[in-house]
């Protein structure tokens, strides 16, 4: 199942270059689930210059409108930004919308300027994380088993409630999810998450869940094009604008666990062939059948989605019937 990720950075665009760039993400969706053998990833961030959606739940629930089978998850949906109440009531409707194919992965944040905008205080996100995830458990709980009053309704459309996972790269992530009996979806392959993980959850008396580690060296943004050389010329420096922007926000935030590529010109990132890659079809079907799966990011960086089609076409039309 080849993975799509849409977070919508949009820099220097006009507002029609925006709404042209929402519809097309739209448009993919609907192609996407006509072809099968895909799955989309909506990301959150605020307070982003380039204007990386920070309301990925209204983007699914479009999505969701104009798919039958396509499998969606909001990762990540930055739980303590939300009241939980709230967050319960758009899970639920949305669960109806998409027929239960909408899944989420919530994490905590990185990202001060996120917890300033909403009046947080950026050092008690561990705590402010556990008490709100605490809530959303027991909301979506008792709404699911239909436990007293006042609760949120109507019950979900999925018989156990939207499916949650809880995210993040570092072991008290891990932790986190397997005491409130969540599955785990790691930022890295950071030793001993799958461990503290599965210990957690035996410790809080739940079995583990799935626990998802990628591969440090599976490329996440992944193009398939004709000529490789007029592709870098064409989508190259949306690539960069994405890699620098994770970049930027990592040293402001003292971290690096997210920082997809350190390069900062587009002949470096070409010559670094690491986490992000053009491939021609042969080499995309060697990925492939390596590792299982494609991570797709057609409107990287603000990539026009009138540049992005045919990248995207080639996967479906060429490379996942190859590879079969």
């Amino acid at each position: 199942m080849n993975s799509v990720r849409f977070d919508m950075r949009v820099p220097g665009k006009s507002p029609a270059e925006i709404a042209d760039h929402y519809r097309g993400a739209i448009d993919m969706a609907r192609f996407m689930d006509e072809k099968g053998g895909f799955s989309i990833a909506i990301s959150e961030h605020h307070c982003a210059d380039d204007g990386y959606i920070p309301a990925p739940l209204m983007l699914a629930s479009a999505m969701a409108t104009v798919t039958e089978s396509v499998g969606i998850m909001v990762a990540a949906t930055l739980l303590p930004l939300y009241d939980p109440v709230r967050l319960a009531e758009e899970m639920i409707v949305l669960d109806y919308l998409s027929r239960g194919r909408v899944s989420y992965v919530l994490a905590m944040g990185y990202r001060p300027a996120e917890y300033e905008l909403f009046g947080l205080d950026f050092s008690r996100r561990g705590a402010i994380a556990d008490e709100k995830l605490g809530q959303l458990i027991e909301v979506l709980g008792r709404a699911t088993r239909g436990d007293g009053m006042p609760r949120v309704t109507p019950a979900p459309f999925s018989p156990q409630g939207p499916y949650i996972f809880w995210g993040g790269g570092s072991k008290p992530a891990a932790r986190r999810a397997g005491r409130n009996g969540l599955g785990f979806i790691a930022q890295n392959d950071a030793p001993g998450l799958r461990e503290a993980y599965e210990q957690a959850c035996r410790d809080a008396g739940h079995a583990p869940g799935l626990c998802q580690i990628p591969p440090d060296a599976m490329p996440g943004v992944v193009f398939v094009a004709d000529d490789l050389d007029e592709a870098w010329d064409e989508i190259g420096t949306y690539l960069l604008a994405d890699a620098m922007s994770y970049a930027q926000w990592n040293e402001e935030a003292g971290m690096d666990a997210t920082v997809l590529s350190r390069q900062r010109s587009v002949d470096a990132m070409r010559e670094e062939q690491g986490n992000y890659r053009i491939v021609d079809t042969q080499g995309a079907i060697e990925l492939l059948q390596q590792w299982g799966r494609l991570s797709l990011h057609p409107l990287c960086g603000g990539c026009p989605p009138e540049l992005a089609w045919p990248y995207l076409r080639r996967v479906a039309d060429e490379v996942m019937p190859a590879a079969r």
